[in-house]
């Protein structure tokens, strides 16, 4: 079969890139306003060429899809579920005996995140040059056996120091799964998948708390509780990490667990989405369109905003369980994950079934805003099970993100462009966190009102840049389908014509501006 031939030489190495394709068939009127460089285009583009040479049947695609889901989203949520756990380990360890308190606390709460933003560029473009799963696997081994030395330092600076390694170790995570489910699964899929990812953040506050409120009975004098969190959850990290260097793909292009055919198919089917797959060429003009396109900032705006109470809820939420005056905090602070998971869930489903990603950020807002008031206004009013209720409202918040995370996926193309958005997108969770962190003060302890506040007014203004953001994705589309249709009519193009233009812009690396053919989702 051709394809396999062309995957034999591509894996040999000695196919060359002008062998695989050509440029382009014959046009109607006027040359392409769009040449199609196959020498600057992206690894499938070198694998199966700029046309479709092959059609797979919707039973064969179904088929492959579930091969896809049976290895990488579970691959990815065992990831994240070290990831959250490994960072809010100094959550559970805050009552658990841990020698850091008070403003100390606070800077070494900081630090994962100033680590984390120090490192989040340089290993977005190194994870581009490598492979990207190796590449991730390396780094979830290194944070565990950081994680690991915690139990070991007890002064400040070496707090400090490890967390802010843990951060830069923790940066690469997010923008890799984003960059492989986008490679692996078309638009009205990816949402999905990556709640299936990010519903650990939810869950592993359920198992986490369950696990620290079991070691916080244990009363021999041989490690401190805190310790054992540590080491356990170090543990942990590194056999995931082991896991993802085995078993995670990097690329469709490199995927050892499917098929040469299932290969070529599974590049196929995301053809149309013109997302692209993976370029190792580092484009500055993509990096220069990433900083000039508005609807970035508006990313990074609605990123800041959503990760300021992320920054604070936690590393503070069993404190302020606490501050109602509850004993067992670990345990009731279980639920909060629950409506988190579940949120994540309806709006990773919702995202897929109606193609939105905005509507559903607003879902994940409105009972934060509002269990933010709660909070707030019933403060002195001693009603500890309303109180609690609200802290279950707000974990709502944390679904946000994940949608973020698969708006980038959706609607940004070309690989570098696509890599600079996702670290900016990052660095914003980032510094969101340090804001956050730094709005839950020790003076204002145990009620935290002004981190209150900041959070329900915050998140209210995002609701506004959620219904632009959207109406800016949706004018875009106007205007491309009016550009595609002049082009049918100067051309003399038949709706044939224009698929097949289409399908040759798929894995040309363009950004989503240089491709007319490129649908943004609202």
């Amino acid at each position: 079969m051709l394809t396999s031939q062309k995957i034999d030489e591509f894996d040999s190495g000695k196919v060359e890139i002008s062998s695989v394709a050509k440029p382009t068939t014959e046009e109607k009127g006027e040359p392409d306003t769009h040449p199609i460089k196959l020498g600057e285009g992206d690894e499938a583009l070198r694998l199966i060429g700029a046309e479709r040479a092959v059609h797979f049947s919707v039973e064969y695609n179904l088929q492959l899809r579930k091969k896809l889901d049976l290895l990488i989203p579970p691959i990815c949520a065992a990831v994240y579920f070290t990831q959250y756990l490994d960072k809010t380990s100094l959550n559970y360890a805050s009552i658990m005996g841990l020698p850091i308190v008070g403003q100390h606390y606070n800077l070494v709460s900081l630090a994962f995140y100033l680590g984390f933003l120090f490192w989040e560029f340089p290993t977005v473009y190194i994870s581009q040059k490598l492979r990207l799963a190796k590449y991730l696997g390396v780094n979830i081994v290194v944070w565990g056996v950081i994680l690991m030395l915690q139990a070991v330092g007890t002064s400040f600076g070496a707090f400090f120091v490890l967390r802010f390694l843990l951060g830069m170790c923790e940066s690469c995570v997010a923008p890799i799964l984003i960059m492989i489910i986008s490679m692996f699964y078309k638009k009205d899929e990816q949402a999905q998948r990556i709640s299936w990812f990010y519903v650990m953040n939810g869950l592993t506050q359920i198992f986490g708390g369950f696990v620290a409120y079991g070691i916080s009975f244990y009363t021999g004098n041989v490690l401190a509780p805190y310790k054992i969190i540590y080491i356990v959850l170090g543990g942990l990290a590194i056999v995931v990490g082991t896991c993802v260097l085995i078993w995670l793909p990097d690329s469709p292009v490199h995927a050892q667990f499917l098929t040469k055919e299932e290969r070529i198919a599974a590049l196929e089917r995301v053809r149309d989405d013109q997302g692209g797959t993976e370029s190792k060429t580092l484009k500055k003009y993509q990096i220069l369109e990433a900083l000039s396109d508005l609807r970035t900032w508006l990313i990074i705006l609605t990123t800041f905003f959503t990760s300021i109470p992320n920054g604070g809820l936690s590393n503070f939420s069993n404190l302020i369980i606490k501050s109602f005056g509850y004993t067992h905090t670990l345990i009731l602070s279980t639920p909060g994950g629950a409506v988190h998971a579940i949120t994540v869930l309806f709006c990773g489903w919702y995202s897929g079934k109606k193609n939105e990603r905005m509507t559903p950020i607003v879902f994940a807002l409105i009972p934060t805003i509002t269990g933010a008031a709660i909070l707030i206004g019933l403060n002195d009013s001693g009603k500890k099970g309303v109180l609690l209720f609200a802290v279950y409202l707000v974990a709502s918040f944390g679904s946000a993100l994940s949608t973020v995370y698969a708006y980038n996926a959706s609607n940004i193309a070309g690989h570098t462009k696509k890599s600079t958005i996702n670290a900016m997108t990052l660095s914003a969770f980032s510094i969101g966190n340090i804001v956050g962190t730094e709005t839950f003060l020790p003076k204002d302890a145990p009620d935290y009102i002004p981190g209150k506040i900041t959070i329900m007014v915050l998140l209210t203004v995002q609701l506004g840049v959620c219904f632009l953001l959207r109406w800016i994705n949706m004018r875009l589309n106007v205007k491309k389908r009016a550009t595609i249709e002049k082009e049918k009519a100067r051309r003399g193009w038949s709706d044939a014509d224009v698929q097949r233009e289409r399908e040759r812009h798929a894995f040309a690396d363009l950004t989503d501006k240089e491709n007319i053919y490129f649908v943004y989702t609202s």
